[in-house]
């Protein structure tokens, strides 16, 4: 039985041990939020039941390669699913893509580097609306270029093709973005 208290880490434990409802728990507790991550990504609603659905097996599947000296379940559960969206996304619309197996999922699809610190589901939804805000007060350019990265899974060059700039321009203005976005989150302004 699951306890409506039991953390996520302590979830993710029972899940290495083949604890079926521990899957199920966190599936009633995330997959409203990964469902809306993934459907902004591949922007289609079977395609996104379909990748919510490999994204629990692959944590059934692969909660060995998560590093459990670390607590934070709710950046690595984010991060797979972002990762196999953009992955999914980028094999729509790409038949060049290298074949999908064991090796290329656990090297491209399971988040070997993520945010080590306590921050979970609560404290991120608690800072949507500050997220949102922060998010408000970039540039257009600036959210434009997170979108194609992060949302529709553009590499940096791709980026750089889709608008006709340079390189460099495109990694600049990421990289400005993304410390904007965490002055603003940062700060008291909001």
């Amino acid at each position: 039985m699951t306890n409506i208290n039991t953390s996520d880490y302590e979830l993710l434990q029972r899940v290495l041990k083949r604890d079926s409802k521990a899957l199920e728990a966190l599936y009633d507790k995330y997959s409203p939020l990964l469902y809306t991550l993934i459907k902004r990504i591949v922007k289609d609603e079977k395609l996104a039941e379909e990748v919510l659905a490999d994204v629990f097996v692959i944590i059934w599947q692969k909660t060995q390669l998560y590093n459990f000296d670390y607590k934070n379940v709710f950046s690595w559960i984010v991060l797979l699913t972002k990762n196999k969206a953009v992955d999914t996304l980028r094999r729509k619309n790409n038949a060049e893509s290298p074949e999908y197996s064991d090796q290329y999922e656990n090297a491209f699809i399971i988040p070997t580097i993520y945010d080590y610190n306590e921050f979970g589901f609560e404290e991120a939804y608690s800072k949507s609306e500050q997220l949102k805000s922060a998010v408000s007060k970039l540039t257009e350019a600036q959210r434009y270029v997170i979108q194609l990265a992060f949302f529709e899974g553009l590499t940096e060059s791709e980026i750089a093709s889709k608008l006709k700039i340079p390189l460099p321009t495109v990694k600049s203005k990421i990289r400005v973005a993304l410390n904007t976005l965490k002055e603003k989150m940062n700060s008291e302004e909001l």
